[in-house]
């Protein structure tokens, strides 16, 4: 613990250079200002700035997509107290007891309940980072390739299973990730596969090109197709922030705790993320209260555990990228594209080789919450007349930047022409209820369970069944099998019995 706490300080002093502190602040804004902006969401928003941070520095580069991502799911909460608009699905279960108590004429102690409740979640899911990251990373350290194969696996598994309500839906997106991930040269042999005699799918489809096309692209098509009709808000009464007494604060110490623990938990298991951190938490006050009957009514419980979770869900996502190498969430999907731009791949070896700049990472996560807050409660007027800005004026920045990251990696005007089939396919994907965080964690994880897929073959002499043999990949590929089939057992039990119709048809009047 006490190496744990050392490198912390390092970390933290690394964090106070006034390249770090400039990034750190930079971050957050943007965050804070993605979050305010409904339709621009918090994943489109790390997207649109992750070609940037090719020319920066790695630790640079990671501190400001994670100063965005831990910002974004806090900005989002002013549009939803104050106008009843969540940024995005985050921010739903906020705006039911948010919005509630602005509408009894107590908007500044709604949106004061939440920042404390900010505040405190991604400190408590901090401190679990820090002391959790280490011993996941040491026990990674004991995996071979057919148990870092079984990893991959079980993120790519995880996202099927969360990707949406169609299961199916979520195959086929997750199918098309894995495709695009192949083109190209193979790894192990290096033979070209679907390049189409196109020297520029030689070295294959950049997965920054997907992420930009499918979440920039194509969102701004589908509200290209509204007509950028949104609902207009009226800025000029402003905002201000009240923050409750520490009487009142004490008195939801266990809230708080339960909330940013369950929430960090959540944030762990890959693919989940802040929105169902949120939605979770939401869920288990309404139990805890369902004698009451408060919640829903603008009560400060129904706005500090989602919050709470939203932001605790940041340092648990965290957790499996940099101990494992897998993502936790859409966000994490993007930072840890900005690794491997940067030719650093997250996992196990990374904190025996970089342990400075993780220990960095986890010191600006600290200071990023904190600064959030300070941010959040001094320029919640000016973040809000974002919103006089038309929606259309929105859309084309966001159009430059596509075009911008695009050709940030290998300046070829073929990357322009992938990115925009890309975005017709987000756009299809939208109009289709098609989940696109398959498609983008197929793109990114799909090369790496290869290449640990063809390790294992060639090390066990193509025995499959190492696998299920050994004991550690062994018990990860069984719990993949629960999740790819809880989901069909959960229709079977649900599905009514042959009579079931003809009984309730009888019992109608």
């Amino acid at each position: 613990m006490l190496d744990i706490l050392t490198q912390l300080g390092a970390g933290f002093l690394a964090c106070f250079t006034p390249v770090h502190m400039a990034v750190l602040v930079l971050g957050i804004l943007i965050g804070l200002l993605v979050g305010v902006l409904p339709g621009l969401t918090l994943v489109m928003g790390v997207v649109l700035f992750l070609p940037f941070t090719y020319q920066m520095d790695i630790t640079s580069a990671i501190i400001l997509l994670t100063a965005m991502y831990v910002s974004g799911t806090y900005g989002g909460a002013f549009t939803s107290i104050l106008f009843r608009i969540p940024g995005e699905p985050i921010h739903v279960p906020l705006l039911w007891d948010g919005y509630a108590m602005a509408q009894k004429g107590q908007p500044a102690k709604a949106l004061g309940w939440t920042l404390v409740a900010a505040l405190v979640g991604g400190l408590i899911s901090g401190i679990i980072m820090v002391f959790m990251t280490q011993p996941v990373a040491s026990f990674a350290l004991r995996f071979s390739s057919p148990e870092y194969f079984a990893i991959v696996l079980f993120g790519l598994a995880s996202v099927i299973a969360l990707g949406g309500s169609s299961l199916s839906n979520a195959l086929v997106s997750l199918g098309l990730g894995l495709l695009v991930a192949s083109v190209g040269s193979d790894a192990t042999y290096g033979a070209y596969r679907f390049t189409f005699d196109l020297p520029i799918l030689a070295d294959g489809i950049e997965f920054l090109v997907v992420m930009v096309g499918a979440y920039g692209v194509g969102e701004v098509l589908s509200r290209l197709e509204t007509g950028f009709t949104t609902k207009t808000i009226d800025t000029r009464s402003g905002a201000k922030t009240q923050l409750p007494s520490l009487r009142e604060m004490l008195g939801f110490k266990m809230l708080f705790l339960r909330s940013s623990v369950l929430g960090n938990i959540v944030g762990i298991v890959p693919g989940a993320g802040a929105t169902i951190a949120s939605f979770v938490c939401y869920g288990v006050e309404s139990q805890l209260d369902r004698g009451k009957k408060r919640l829903g009514k603008g009560v400060p419980e129904g706005i500090v555990a989602p919050q709470a979770a939203a932001t605790a869900s940041v340092g648990g996502a965290l957790v499996p990228l940099l101990a494992l190498g897998i993502p936790g969430s859409g966000a994490t999907a993007v930072i840890m594209g900005a690794f491997m731009l940067h030719g650093v791949q997250p996992g196990p070896q990374v904190l025996l080789t970089s342990a400075d700049m993780v220990y960095t990472i986890f010191a600006s996560l600290f200071l990023g919450v904190v600064l959030m807050c300070v941010l959040g409660y001094f320029a919640i007027r000016p973040l809000v007349k974002v919103l006089d800005l038309p929606e259309a004026v929105v859309s084309a920045f966001v159009m430059v930047f596509c075009f911008v990251g695009a050709l940030s990696i290998r300046s070829n005007i073929t990357d322009l022409w992938l990115m925009i089939a890309f975005g017709f396919v987000g756009y299809a994907f939208e109009r289709l209820r098609f989940p696109i965080a398959p498609m983008v964690l197929g793109v990114i994880l799909g090369p790496l369970a290869e290449e640990a897929f063809m390790n294992s073959m060639i090390s066990f002499g193509n025995d499959w069944t190492v696998f299920f043999t050994r004991p550690i990949s062994g018990t990860i590929m069984a719990v993949i099998v629960l999740i790819l089939v809880l989901p069909f057992m959960g229709r079977i039990w649900r599905r009514p019995g042959p009579g079931a119709g003809r009984e309730d048809a009888g019992l109608r009047p």
